[in-house]
């Protein structure tokens, strides 16, 4: 059954015109929106208190600041409460947002029930996104579907995150064995701490550990 009230927490009015013509484009025709996250929370509640829920919440994660205050700063913040006022409600997050950890999070934590991200043909893949949670079905765009796949391609030990975070802060590969053995972390052996870098690179297919730490801060694994 196709969403009857949507609501679009979206700070570009371009981006907020081109999403009510996708969902137009659906037969979709009661659209609210707004350009503030403190907004959508209280449409949301004041849907419930009426007795007519939103059923669909489209939102970005990144909203810009300016004249006007703001006790919610972002869409993160925005699903947290949403999903207290109202857990049952559908959320599609609409954002240019790639991090693997990032869209992982919103899945596996606030529970959205779609993410695509602003890319070319995006509007083909919000329609797609629309088509599939109102079906009660689970959607991702397909390319970050590959980067959350590549995220948990490899199972990073707490030794693993130690070491790389180290390399983070600037430590010489030949100054972290003093580090482990001061902290009583074990293996601390340089040839280990060698190993255990070339594991990693191996199977992440890096050449140079910058690349490595590179990739981890890209995914939240530091």
């Amino acid at each position: 059954m196709m969403f009857k009230r949507v609501l679009i927490a979206e700070d570009q009015e371009s981006t907020t015109i081109s999403v009510q013509k996708t969902l137009a484009d659906l037969g979709i025709t009661v659209t609210q929106y707004t350009y503030y996250c403190d907004d959508a929370l209280m449409h949301i509640k004041k849907s419930l208190a009426d007795e007519q829920p939103i059923d669909l919440l489209i939102t970005d994660l990144s909203f810009e600041e300016d004249h006007r205050p703001q006790k919610i700063n972002g869409g993160i913040e925005l699903i947290r409460q949403v999903r207290q006022a109202n857990p049952d409600l559908k959320v599609l997050v609409f954002s240019a947002e790639n991090k693997a950890a990032v869209v992982d999070m919103l899945f596996k934590e606030l529970h959205i029930n779609a993410y695509v991200r602003k890319a070319r043909h995006d509007a083909k893949d919000l329609k797609k996104a629309v088509e599939t949670i109102a079906k009660n079905q689970i959607y991702l765009s397909a390319d970050l579907k590959q980067t959350i796949r590549q995220k948990n391609a490899y199972e990073f030990s707490d030794y693993d995150v130690v070491i790389i975070s180290l390399l983070s802060q600037g430590t010489l590969q030949k100054d972290i064995p003093a580090y482990l053995q001061e902290n009583n972390i074990k293996p601390c052996s340089l040839s280990s701490v060698e190993k255990c870098l070339s594991l990693m690179k191996e199977e992440l297919n890096f050449s140079k550990n910058e690349q490595l730490v590179a990739h981890c801060k890209d995914f939240g694994i530091i």
